[in-house]
């Protein structure tokens, strides 16, 4: 192999050793923040989510946009003023 492959190689490597241990460190709810604040339900992206649905235990495992069980923090205050959101879960 040539010297520009072997870094090719490294390059790759660690790029699947850090998707690797990132998915990893999604497997549980997500730290609370330094900051004061509440959970915003039914804002969520799908897969952004910080802790558990009704039907997902984990952070990151919302299946659809603004799922209605689907939380992730926000600072306190905050919610009430983004459209959809609500600090109690929809059903």
């Amino acid at each position: 192999m040539n010297k520009t492959n072997i870094k090719i190689s490294t390059a790759l490597a660690a790029l699947a050793t850090l998707a690797i241990s990132g998915a990893a460190a999604q497997s549980g709810p997500a730290a609370e923040p330094g900051f004061k604040f509440e959970k915003c339900f039914g804002v969520v992206k799908s897969g952004q989510n910080d802790c558990q649905t009704s039907t997902h235990s984990c952070a990151g495992t919302a299946t659809k946009d603004n799922q209605g069980d689907a939380w992730l923090y926000v600072p306190a205050g905050t919610c009430a003023k983004i459209v959809g959101g609500s600090t109690e879960m929809k059903s």
